[in-house]
């Protein structure tokens, strides 16, 4: 119940931070990463509309097509399988879920139709089959309308591991990472050894203040210390633009920043707006999800 609600929390407050006017922009195509690979990348004013602005990708190899997250709904879903087939008419073999929050799975079930295997951390498969009936049967807290999840349904991972994994489309190996507790206790990477590509899901978030509520502090610093070893040249975040160890390090000192002085501020009051107040003078700028900031310290620094 707890993490139902800072769930539902977490998505209202990107619904709060579009209240000035702002209009959803979505990515309007898969861009180009590399060849054979694409994503979504760089969505402007995220709302529930648009997957809150949530990356998903593809990698296609010689037998098929990996498909990294899934959007908000079946109707985002559905949208991302007709730009698929502007690139590719492969069948696509597999889903990976780099967590189970609704802007990154809930349109599994138009990619099981195509008769995709659903992949996912253990943990995280857990959590969305704890969660994903009742977050969808609530769907109108999330922002989202009957007509936005019209046919939606939850589709579960039906293979799951727990450290690490490797697909082999028959001319390419993707792996798949899971370091630690970061974003979620079930958060996993996807890497492309070959392209130097890395599908990093929320653990990286640019251009946008991260949700931090089901986050581990200590967990995430470390599988972010863990990035900067890998060979890896171009990073696809959970929301944001193609990004590099530049955003790596300042998500780094971003949380380090926080969380520092969240709990220093927690421990002379117990104003939440006094003290996102005061974080937000120090902060770095992010265009989206600013109103996060305030639930992050409710969540994490004001726990009752």
């Amino acid at each position: 119940m707890k993490r139902l609600m800072i769930f539902r929390i977490w998505v209202f407050v990107f619904i709060v931070s579009l209240a000035f006017g702002q209009i959803a922009i979505a990515a309007e195509k898969l861009t180009k990463i590399a060849d054979d690979v694409y994503s979504y990348v760089d969505t402007k004013n995220s709302t529930p509309q648009n997957s809150y602005g949530a990356n998903a990708g593809i990698i296609i190899g010689k037998d098929g097509i990996v498909v990294v997250d899934t959007l908000i709904s079946a109707k985002e879903a559905k949208r991302f399988i007709r730009d698929i087939r502007s690139v590719s008419k492969k069948p696509v073999k597999y889903v990976l879920n780099t967590h189970y929050h609704l802007d990154h799975t809930f349109g599994n079930s138009e990619f099981a139709k195509l008769g995709a295997l659903i992949i996912s951390h253990t943990n995280d498969g857990n959590n969305l089959k704890i969660r994903g009936e009742t977050a969808l049967k609530n769907s109108n807290t999330y922002g989202l309308t009957e007509k936005d999840v019209k046919g939606t349904k939850i589709a579960y991972p039906v293979l799951t591991f727990n450290e690490r994994m490797e697909i082999d489309l028959g001319d390419r190996k993707i792996e798949l990472i899971y370091f630690r507790q970061s974003h979620t206790d079930g958060s996993i990477m996807v890497y492309l050894p070959d392209k130097k590509i890395l599908f990093a899901g929320d653990i990286l978030f640019t251009g946008y203040h991260p949700f931090m509520g089901e986050g581990d502090i200590e967990g995430w610093l470390k599988t972010l210390d863990y990035i900067m070893t890998m060979d890896v040249e171009k990073i696809i975040p959970g929301h944001g633009p193609v990004s590099t160890k530049k955003d790596i390090e300042d998500m780094k000192d971003y949380l380090i920043a926080f969380d520092k002085k969240a709990k220093e501020l927690a421990a002379k009051s117990d104003n939440a707006e006094f003290i996102a107040s005061e974080i937000r003078k120090f902060l770095p700028s992010r265009p989206e999800g600013a109103g996060l900031i305030l639930w992050n310290i409710q969540m994490k620094y004001l726990k009752k």
